[in-house]
């Protein structure tokens, strides 16, 4: 008996042990994990994260398509599969190095145009993003969605588009800024703005202090840039996760109702004879309220903010700058 199972031990498939290692090992988002100096974007939803990721990838995959021609996959993986009917099967220990070895380079020589990493909260997605920039393509998914109607998603909430990352530690996030808002708001380039802030699991950081010190560094860039409520022309979008702070500037927060693709197909009444501007005034109309209060008129949002399970440095009033 005790022979039958040591032959049977033996007689296991190369790459048994190293397969078993990586699935004990490997988190979600296919073994990453959201950190300073990934680009993206990042999605809320509503509770479902596996269907979330499925539907951003076919979305997402839709767009890119149409604006950086269809993805160019490696043939890498395949040549490395064909190889391992090669390894000596007498030699496990090399067989094993060899596997790893495999992994790793697939992984580095084959990176897909969109990826799912953990982003480090709950109801939250982030995609990362090779090759191509992510405030263009969610601008013209929305762009597109606003001006058709058509209901593309079902469990996706917010899309933003996150264009850098550092350490949530002020210090690392004001220098940071200051080379990262450059290419808006550097002399000559000028603009009106509005920052928003949200934070995700992280209690260390000030709302306040992001705000001022951020905004401090717009107006040193170029002196006439000027905060504006009722209609700028960029919005800073700030969210902490962690210790992760993700940076973006991205325009017609307002129009695109925060970037929301459940809000932003709405037919409401009077929409078709609003403006961008005049959608912008009776956003800011409601200035005194919390900006999630919005929000939680869709159902979809409520289920959300219930069960985040997070903590959240949102203030009691409106999270955007006011000065």
């Amino acid at each position: 008996m005790a022979a039958a199972e040591a032959a049977a031990r033996k007689r296991r498939p190369k790459g048994h042990f190293a397969a078993a290692a990586g699935r004990a090992k490997r988190p979600r988002g296919g073994g990453r994990q959201l950190e300073a100096g990934m680009r993206g974007i990042l999605i809320t939803c509503n509770m479902n994260e596996r269907k979330c990721v499925g539907e951003a990838y076919s979305l997402l995959g839709e767009y890119g398509d149409q604006l950086y021609g269809p993805e160019q996959f490696s043939d890498q993986e395949e040549r490395l599969s064909g190889s391992e009917r090669e390894e000596d099967e007498d030699d496990v220990e090399a067989a094993l190095k060899k596997e790893v070895g495999q992994i790793r380079a697939s992984t580095e020589q084959k990176l897909r145009r969109f990826q799912s990493v953990e982003s480090g909260a709950n109801n939250v997605v982030f995609i990362r993003t090779q090759g191509i920039e992510p405030e263009n393509l969610v601008h013209h998914i929305l762009k597109d969605m606003h001006a058709t109607k058509k209901k593309k998603t079902r469990v996706i909430l917010r899309m933003l588009p996150i264009s850098g990352t550092c350490k949530a530690f002020m210090e690392d996030m004001k220098k940071y800024a200051e080379t990262f808002f450059e290419p808006w708001f550097k002399a000559p380039n000028k603009g009106t703005f509005q920052i928003v802030y949200k934070a995700r699991n992280n209690s260390h950081m000030s709302r306040e202090e992001v705000i001022k010190e951020l905004a401090g560094i717009v107006g040193s860039l170029n002196t006439e840039n000027k905060v504006d409520l009722n209609n700028p022309q960029y919005t800073v979008v700030v969210e902490i996760i962690k210790n992760v702070c993700c940076l973006s500037v991205v325009r017609d927060y307002v129009l695109f109702r925060k970037y929301n693709l459940q809000e932003v197909v709405k037919n409401n009444k009077d929409d078709t004879q609003k403006t961008p501007s005049s959608l912008a005034e009776e956003q800011n109309s409601k200035a005194v309220k919390p900006e999630t209060e919005e929000e939680e008129k869709s159902s979809e949002e409520k289920k959300e903010n219930e069960n985040q399970g997070e903590t959240e440095a949102e203030p009691k009033g409106n999270d955007v700058l006011t000065v």
